[in-house]
């Protein structure tokens, strides 16, 4: 038998803090600002605040997840922990998609930046790579596998270089920007011209919760940080709050700063002019130098958050193994260095695939911001369950008011789902419903019956959510035959979500004696 290492323990706060401003800061902030504005108009501002806000309630959430359960691969190892390997057969296959995507939608925004230089990466009029384009993707794809094949220590070390200059790049941005300042611009052709539904649709397809999407890879390593009772939550506090701010302030600035002419026909079109936004716009304002900038940091902050992915991938990939649902071949982690490698070459061999298909970064960020929350809306029902279950856990970090914060967080998550449309929702949930069949199926033929219809019993709740997610999103308004008229739509997916939370967290397969056995308070006491 092969001798399987263990994760090194050597990431602190600042490596973690980094880890999650690095992941947030990666191509939104330079593709999202006129999208948003063209779904939303100035009210995009507000966008950014409510997906800022429910991100923090997530992140809460999480916080006290990560602190008493401080596992590789979280992610995927907490819903194993309190429903079984059925939801983490869904999670880590959904995880898997969506973080492996991520890195070739980070390398596919840097090939759209860099052809302001080098137009013969991409097609001009598909705006699809070129072979020239797609041989710069793969190029990147390989530095990244490079970056993390060795050592944790040496992902840190660029990460925390690459992220501290990623976070300058938008401070100069603002500043500039605000030189050239028009209130006006807030009220030319309404502040809310396409109403609430465009602040909603801004929110899940515009880019908006794609930008805050960072505080995963932060409970994806967690394995591998010092002090995780205190590292973790302060590291996810700290990057979605500054995150927030800077976000808030970006919108603002570009809103304020488009020239008038390019408001004529309206807000709708701006995405057409601003296909590079704070490039395109800083030419427009004459101001050079900062295009000269933002070209740079377009190719380094995409290229950096695609980085953490590949860090992050191979730990939800290893988790998914280590669940019990996924091949066994993925568990084990490299002596020397701690590195689950078998798992990165298969995150290599994902990223990749997905540079193939796709020619465009706005193609994927409805579908992948929508799996990464379903991820996200499961954290609060293991949080509740394990309270449930296991009253006297150690808890580093205990949220007050989790009475209330829970079930906000989940029907938080639940509206993100509904807004991201029928198109989305139908194919993301529907295969979802299918592959889980599947999955029962496969166990009943290789598992005995008991076992089978334990994990049936702990996990089928989340189909009946899949279900009905699917159902009020085809009788809504974003993409359905628009029957459930707002607020309708929100009061059924308010008193949907609260039962499913209500019968989720009755659901969980938690062993309490096993689960305080394996995790303490002490950072070194818990099992990865």
């Amino acid at each position: 038998m092969q001798k399987t290492g263990a994760f090194k323990r050597d990431l602190g706060l600042l490596d973690l803090t980094m880890v999650g401003v690095g992941a947030i800061f990666g191509s939104s902030w330079l593709f999202a600002a006129s999208k948003v504005v063209t779904m939303s108009g100035p009210a995009g501002v507000y966008s950014w605040i409510i997906g800022g806000v429910v991100v923090l309630l997530l992140g809460f959430v999480f916080c006290e997840l990560g602190a008493s359960i401080p596992s590789t691969g979280g992610i995927v190892h907490f819903p194993v922990v309190t429903h079984g390997k059925f939801i983490g057969f869904l999670m880590g296959l959904i995880n898997m998609i969506a973080f492996t995507s991520l890195i070739s939608i980070e390398v596919i925004a840097s090939r759209q930046y860099a052809s302001a230089w080098f137009p013969e990466l991409t097609n001009a009029e598909t705006h699809s790579p070129t072979a020239y384009g797609w041989i710069f993707q793969c190029v990147m794809i390989l530095f990244f596998f490079y970056i993390n094949y060795k050592s944790v220590r040496r992902f840190a070390a660029f990460n925390n270089v690459v992220s501290l200059f990623k976070f300058l790049v938008p401070v100069f941005v603002i500043v500039a920007l605000f030189a050239f300042f028009k209130p006006a611009n807030f009220t030319a052709h309404e502040f809310m011209p396409f109403g609430l539904s465009g602040i909603e649709a801004s929110i899940s397809a515009g880019g908006v919760i794609f930008a805050y999407l960072g505080l995963t890879p932060i409970i994806s390593i967690a394995g591998e940080v010092k002090n995780p009772q205190r590292t973790i939550p302060l590291a996810l506090l700290i990057s979605i709050t500054l995150s927030t701010v800077m976000y808030i302030l970006l919108q603002t600035a570009f809103i304020g700063s488009i020239p008038a002419k390019f408001l004529t026909q309206g807000w709708q079109y701006i995405d057409q002019q601003f296909l590079l936004p704070y490039h395109d716009i800083a030419l427009a304002l004459g101001l050079g130098w900062l295009a000269f900038i933002v070209v740079i940091d377009a190719v380094l902050s995409p290229s950096g958050a695609g980085n953490i992915y590949m860090n992050a991938s191979p730990r939800v990939v290893y988790a998914w193994s280590k669940s019990g649902s996924f091949f066994d071949y993925f568990s084990k982690i490299d002596v020397e260095s701690g590195i689950p490698r078998r798992a990165l070459w298969l995150t290599l061999a994902m990223s990749l695939f997905w540079t193939l298909p796709f020619p465009s970064w706005e193609k994927l960020i409805s579908l992948v911001s929508t799996a990464t929350v379903m991820s996200y809306a499961i954290a609060p029902i293991c949080a509740a369950s394990l309270r449930r279950a296991c009253p006297d856990l150690a808890r580093p970090f205990r949220v007050k008011g989790f009475g209330i914060i829970g079930p906000l967080a989940f029907f938080s998550a639940t509206l993100i789902v509904y807004w991201s449309g029928w198109q989305t929702v139908s194919w993301l949930l529907g295969l979802q419903i299918l592959l889980y069949a599947i999955y029962v199926v496969y166990s009943m033929l290789t598992s005995n019956d008991k076992d089978t219809a334990r994990q049936v019993g702990s996990s089928l709740w989340l189909i009946i959510y899949y279900a009905g997610m699917i159902a009020v999103s085809y009788y809504g308004n974003f993409g359905g035959n628009g029957a459930l008229k707002r607020p309708l739509d929100w009061i059924i997916l308010a008193a949907f979500s609260l039962f499913i939370y209500g019968l989720a967290v009755r659901c969980n397969a938690i062993n309490a004696h096993d689960v305080k056995r394996t995790y303490s308070q002490s950072a070194e006491a818990y099992n990865n």
